[in-house]
Formats: structure tokens, sequence, C-alpha cells
């Protein structure tokens, strides 16, 4: 459907007031940068001295290296279980029996409505109450665990989608030569499915990392709580500007990874075609 039929194009008034709040806005956005660069500049915030210190040795060694490979450890751990949570919640979803749709929409709905900050600290008590973990292990199994089941949730649906987009005659022919619905869902729908949500997933990843930030609240010492002890040593802004730069940098290449998939996908469906 034309976009014209859902509202009216603008015209060439229209179209230079347009313009013309476009460069209002910008050059706003332009003198609150300026104003924010001078005050930093007053408070030597813009100084040389401060910001060559985040690329010594010791920064990266003590605060930054360990930082990303603790939220890398997190967000791995937790993708890989989220994957499963969402593969067999998923496949719930689109069951034949009424029962396992039901309960596993229930779950899935459930774990969606939580915010994962509200998990986090949820199971970060529930942990220290019951003296499962070691008292440092806690906040990195509260994390995994919340990432583990938002995420999860989010996959499930993926699943779900994915399995609902495909063409009906191949759960049919499935059917066709004997295979059980499960069988049909398990080794013919469902490797279609998940080859159809790799980008999906992999931006789901870009998810995974950011959330895992959340995890500073329950003192996990991922790369913001990192940053955040180290400017408690009296440079406040330089490394959290640092550490918002390596998660941009990290969200980024993975952003370029699910694009990339999602080319070579679109290339092998029309090659197939």
């Amino acid at each position: 459907m034309s976009a014209s039929v859902l509202f009216d194009a603008p015209g060439p008034k229209a179209r230079r007031r347009h313009l013309l709040l476009s460069v209002l806005a910008g050059l706003v956005l332009l003198g609150l940068v300026v104003i924010a660069l001078q005050r930093l500049g007053e408070r030597g915030e813009l100084e040389a001295d401060r910001w060559t210190a985040m690329f010594t040795a010791s920064a990266w060694e003590y605060t930054f290296l360990p930082g990303i490979w603790s939220t890398l450890k997190a967000a791995g751990v937790a993708i890989v279980l989220a994957l499963a949570f969402g593969l067999v919640f998923g496949m719930g979803r689109v069951s034949h029996h009424r029962v396992i749709r039901w309960a596993s929409g229930a779950v899935v709905e459930f774990f969606r409505g939580i915010p994962v900050l509200i998990m986090m600290i949820a199971f970060f008590y529930f942990l220290a109450y019951r003296g499962i973990f070691e008292p440092a292990t806690n906040p990195f199994v509260a994390v995994v665990a919340a990432l583990t089941l938002y995420n999860g949730a989010v996959i499930a649906e993926l699943v779900r989608s994915g399995v609902g987009s495909l063409p009906g005659g191949q759960a049919e022919a499935g059917l066709s030569i004997g295979l059980t619905p499960a069988q049909t869902m398990r080794t013919i729908q469902l490797p279609q499915a998940i080859t159809m949500m790799l980008p999906s997933l992999i931006s789901q990843l870009v998810v995974v990392l950011k959330d895992s930030a959340l995890g500073a609240i329950i003192t996990y010492p991922e790369l913001l709580r990192s940053a955040r002890n180290l400017a408690a040593g009296g440079n406040t802004l330089q490394p959290l500007v640092m550490a918002a730069v390596i998660f941009i940098v990290i969200n980024f290449a993975l952003s370029l990874l699910a694009g990339l998939v999602e080319r070579r996908l679109a290339k092998r469906g029309s090659a197939t075609d």
C-alpha cells in the first residue's frame, strides 16, 4: 500500500516548514553541545591528562578488560541458556496440545512482562537469603538468571513467529511421509525457523549485552560498574565515556553481523527461488 494512501504528502510550504524546523532543531542541539563543552572545560574535564589516563596499561588491566570480560561472560552464558529456554517454550507455543500451548504462553508472557532489573534484584536477594551460592557468586547468577528468563521469553516469541511464517505445506509434507506433528516440528519446521530468525537472534544479543549493565545495581563487576569504580578516584566523566564507547563498538559490531547474516540469507533465498 502506498504511503500517500495513509496520509497526505506534504506540499511545498509544508516541506519548507519542515526544513526550517529541522535547521532550528539542529542549531539548538549544536548550541546545547557547545554549552556543555564550555561547562566541562571550566571544570577541567577536557584536560588532556584526564583522558590520557584512560589509555594507560593499568586502567585497562584493572578496570576495562575485567569489566569487558565480566560483561561478555554474563551475556554469553545468558544467551546460550535463553536460546534453550526460547526453543523449548517457543515449540510449546505452537504445540498441538492445548494445555502445553497455554502453559507455555503463560510462562512466556509472565517473564516478558517483568522488567529485567526487577528480576535481577529479586534473584539477588533471594540467593543472598537462601545462601545457595557463595556471596561473591550471587550477582553473576542473578544477572544470568534475569537475562535468561526475559530474553528467553523474547526468543520464544521469535520461534513462534518464525514457525508461523512458514508455508503450511511444510507441515503437511512431514505428516504425509509418516512423521508425527512433534517430529515434523523438530526436523522440518524448527530448523527453517531458526535460519530465518538468525538476524533477530543476533540483534537480541545486543539487547543482552546492554541489559547486562543493569548488573551494576546489584554489585556485579561488569563494564559499567568497573568504570564507576574508576570514576570514584576523581575522574568522573572519562571512565563512563570510555565504557559507553566500548559498549557502542561491541554492539555496532554485532549489528553489522546481524545485517551481514540477513543479507546472506536474502541472497540464499533469492538463489533458491
